[in-house]
């Protein structure tokens, strides 16, 4: 089986890679860690960069787990893009990071956490930053 771990290179996108990590280990499943956006013209800060790329793939493998990067800017929401990989990869469970919001800036921004909550189709773990 797979855990999917959606980043984002902000302080809940690593709280949930390090909950991804240490639920890969204790379940001896593969990891399968995703960053996506939309790309385009403008930077996209739910994009990592190459650093931060390296720096997940040397903390995965320090890990001592199956883990693999897979990031994803090709016009399509996170949304989207990790629904799919839910779909293809059988996912046995996805882990995703929160942050406070008020509730002003919930309704004003939407949730990208909500859409995956109610959109994929395995159990979903949600880890507060």
């Amino acid at each position: 089986m797979t855990i999917i771990v959606a980043y984002v290179p902000r302080p809940e996108g690593q709280a949930a890679l390090a909950k991804g990590i240490e639920m890969a280990k204790e379940r001896n499943e593969r990891l399968v860690v995703v960053n996506a956006g939309r790309g385009g013209n403008k930077e996209d800060p739910a994009v990592t960069d190459a650093l931060d790329a390296e720096r997940i793939a040397a903390l995965m493998a320090s890990a001592g787990v199956d883990a693999e990067f897979k990031q994803f800017v090709r016009g399509q929401s996170a949304v989207a893009e990790i629904e799919a990989l839910v779909d293809r990869l059988q996912a046995s469970l996805l882990v995703i990071g929160l942050r406070k919001r008020t509730p002003v800036g919930k309704l004003v921004m939407g949730s990208v956490a909500q859409d995956i909550l109610l959109s994929v189709s395995c159990p979903v773990l949600a880890v507060k930053a």
